[in-house]
């Protein structure tokens, strides 16, 4: 254990503020406070994460589900239309529906990656889709150290929190192996050929450490800095990186992952672009296949990049692992150990509908949190039929959590850290700032109406996702994007999203999102999660800000614009996803439909 002491002056609360949120912001995933104790080759494993193993979850079918659907004003039982959502630590999947159907039949497969798996759990939950409200048709916890010790399962699970139903699943765990000496089986296992180069399941998965580059041109401006950011792709799957300002020479120290069908057909593609005027500083092409033949599958190095600088490189360290499902002896009359657990709510506790109790005074935070690396997971059906595109979030409309008629996606997420402190009093900058923040802001909408009428949402809209896992115990809250937010300076805005269960204003209960610059449509796609029972959190609110960053103590910095959400509705359990319009001060929420 280390800890960090500072030395200030007493009643220094604003010291307080700027020290703790330097601190959180470098203790949030993926972003690590290095501290020389260990070994350079610890340090090297910090730096280069490899996952411990990929969980290949076989979403067969289900039997023996309820009737949710109902004829002749209930006089009638139906069917159900199932559907099920699967979670992997931060990885959510959610299959085609099945209409009309009691024994369903979706034969999707699914790739999850598996850093730390002591207390990790595959988690599922089946519902039956409606118009107005999914009923609930059961769920499924299983210990993923348990299919590790076992490698291979395959076999009905009785479903919990139901009187009855069964799920069938196949779960593979795949260990990464750092070299090709199984490729060509693992190949063949998956069935791989020449007319399936980028899609189907996966024979290996690809790790990136993106480090920086150097002399980059100026781009479309001579003698001017650019704002680089660097897009990587491998077959369909594109990832990018964060933006570095106004420099030749950026450094991003940032960790990629991708899933790879064919080793010796894909290429990892890799372009440094220009933020600011949308041109290309350089680019290079990387057959995998060398990978194959290097030592132990990686390499690290400069690249010099292509149509850019005569001395322009970009440092990376990629490496390349083979998806190996290793084979257990066991006797015929053996008994697996895979444990089922009960879940911390029972169904009960999902039909309590209290009435929300909205707080008159909610808070605000400062700064930012770093973002997460977005971890796609893959899907197909076996046989290599048609393959799921992961999720593009977009600020021109709402999306949900990427189900597909065909296979299931990925939404990646991260669940920030946050210090640890004594905290009596409410965050600085919370109810003290409100005020002076709300007249602040309406003061600026009329300035932009000037005359003019403005239109049904002047200071743009926020997609949320939010829903109550009863499995966990937590309120998940996903914040997707903002469109059409207003100027806060010449430059545009720096926005962030602030988040508060009120009536907790704590540090501590404050949730916050990575700051996108000089953008009105930011696009952030993290989810945060507050630990509150179902029947609790029915009683609460969600205070959710879109702020301008600016820096410490910046005249730039500000609110704008506030959505209360109240959380009192049962379909909590279920979730939602949808565009809410932001006001001065959240107290007048209108959902967009």
């Amino acid at each position: 254990m280390v800890g960090l002491f500072f030395y200030h002056p007493p009643h220094s609360g604003l010291s307080d503020t700027i020290i703790l949120d330097i601190i959180s912001n470098y203790l949030v995933l993926p972003n690590r406070i290095t501290v020389p104790l260990v070994s350079e080759v610890q340090i090297a494993q910090l730096r280069f994460p490899i996952p411990k193993g990929v969980l290949r979850i076989h979403f067969i079918e289900a039997q023996d589900l309820q009737g949710k659907d109902t004829y002749l004003k209930g006089l009638v039982k139906g069917k159900s239309d199932p559907y099920g959502i699967i979670r992997v630590g931060n990885q959510i999947f959610q299959s085609k529906v099945i209409k009309e159907n009691l024994s369903p039949k979706w034969n999707e497969v699914y790739e999850a990656l598996v850093y730390e798996h002591p207390g990790q759990e595959l988690e599922i939950e089946l519902f039956d889709e409606d118009p107005d409200k999914d009923d609930f048709l059961g769920s499924l916890m299983i210990d993923l150290i348990e299919v590790e010790k076992e490698r291979l399962l395959d076999e009905w699970f009785a479903l919990d929190e139901v009187p009855r139903g069964k799920l069938h699943l196949k779960l593979e765990w795949l260990t990464l192996m750092p070299n090709a000496s199984n490729l060509d089986k693992v190949l063949t296992d998956i069935r791989a050929d020449k007319d399936q180069a980028n899609d189907g399941l996966s024979s290996s998965l690809l790790i990136l450490y993106l480090d920086s580059a150097r002399n980059l041109p100026s781009g479309k401006k001579i003698n001017s800095n650019p704002n680089p950011l660097v897009q990587m792709s491998v077959g369909h799957k594109a990832q990018e990186s964060k933006i570095r300002y106004k420099t030749k020479e950026p450094v991003w120290e940032e960790n990629f992952t991708f899933f790879v069908h064919n080793p010796k057909r894909q290429d990892l593609e890799v372009e440094v672009k220009d933020e600011q005027h949308q041109c290309s500083l350089g680019h290079l092409k990387i057959p995998l296949s060398q990978l194959l033949t290097s030592d132990d599958m990686t390499m690290n190095q400069r690249f010099q990049l292509s149509n850019s600088g005569p001395n322009s490189t970009l440092k990376m360290k990629i490496a390349l692992r083979v998806l190996h499902l290793e084979k257990q002896e066991r006797s015929p009359d053996h008994q697996h150990s895979a444990q089922v657990k009960r879940p911390s709510v029972s169904k009960e506790g999902r039909k309590i509908s209290v009435r929300s109790q909205m707080s008159a005074s909610p808070g605000s935070g400062d700064s930012s949190t770093a973002p997460c690396t977005p971890v796609i997971g893959s899907g197909d059906k076996p046989g290599g039929e048609e393959r799921a595109q992961p999720v593009e979030a977009s600020p021109q409309g709402p999306r949900d959590l990427g189900r597909s008629s065909s296979s299931l996606q990925a939404v990646a997420t991260c669940s920030p850290s946050h210090v640890s402190v004594k905290e009596p009093t409410p965050s600085i900058a919370s109810d003290i700032s409100l005020p002076i923040a709300t007249q602040e802001l309406r003061q600026r909408l009329r300035q932009l109406e000037n005359g003019t009428t403005l239109g049904q949402s002047p200071l743009g809209q926020i997609q949320l996702t939010v829903r109550h896992s009863s499995q966990r115990n937590k309120l998940v809250v996903v914040v997707h994007s903002c469109r059409n937010l207003i100027a806060f300076s010449e430059d545009g805005s720096d926005p962030y999203v602030r988040v508060y269960l009120l009536p907790d204003k704590r540090r501590s209960g404050r949730r916050k999102t990575h700051v996108s610059k000089r953008t009105l449509n930011p696009v952030f796609d993290q989810s945060f999660d507050f630990s509150v029972s179902l029947p609790e959190v029915q009683r609460r609110t969600l205070d959710v800000a879109v702020k301008n960053s600016g820096g410490f103590l910046s005249k730039d910095k500000g609110l704008l614009g506030k959505v209360l959400v109240g959380l009192a509705s049962e379909e909590l359990a279920k979730g939602w996803t949808q565009w809410y319009d932001l006001t001065e001060d959240g107290t007048r929420p209108h959902v967009v439909t």
